[in-house]
């Protein structure tokens, strides 16, 4: 699959390049990103450069599309989003945004535009997305439920982080569920 650019209504979601490394690396220095993700902390300049020259082109290549999130495609990066394939009809979503981006609707428009691309029958074609957090991540939660995510429960020790086995949250999204706030979720899921 060739890497491709999303976009619409200020945001444009495009591919990070070798240029976006020092961004990266700045974002990531925000102590909520660690905490909630799988990344490396303390989170070093290196670790963007394999990003964006090693893992990226592979996911690319591999059916595991990632975007960095900007205001404009000629904007900083402001955050990520990526699919992590788990077979040819499913993928699980991961995300992160700096703190400053926060609170403006921009990771929901992003989900929503990285959900539709995904069960397009000319991209991936997926017949299920995945969403996974952190027991605690109330605002990723919130996210994945305004784009339609149906809450799916809680996987004891169902996921890795850094060596340690943590309880996460599950839902996912079909591509016939619409894209509008999903019932059924705990309090937490309801910001």
């Amino acid at each position: 699959m060739f890497a491709q650019s999303l976009g619409g209504a200020g945001l444009a979601l495009t591919p990070p390049t070798p240029a976006d490394v020092d961004r990266i690396t700045a974002c990531c220095q925000d102590p909520s990103i660690g905490r909630w993700t799988t990344m490396p902390v303390p989170y070093r300049r290196a670790d963007a450069e394999a990003f964006v020259t090693e893992v990226v082109p592979a996911g690319w290549a591999d059916r595991r599309p990632t975007w960095a999130l900007r205001r404009d495609p000629d904007a900083p990066v402001v955050g990520m989003i990526g699919l992590a394939a788990g077979d040819a009809s499913a993928a699980e979503v991961g995300y992160w945004l700096d703190a400053a981006a926060r609170g403006h609707g921009l990771m929901t428009r992003a989900l929503t535009l990285v959900c539709d691309f995904a069960f397009r029958p000319d991209t991936l074609a997926l017949e299920r997305i995945g969403w996974r957090a952190l027991v605690g991540n109330t605002a990723s939660a919130a996210v994945a439920r305004r784009v339609g995510f149906r809450f799916e429960g809680t996987a004891r020790s169902g996921g890795l982080q850094r060596g340690v086995r943590r309880d996460m949250w599950v839902a996912g999204l079909l591509p016939t569920d619409p894209r509008s706030p999903a019932e059924g979720w705990p309090p937490f899921g309801r910001r």
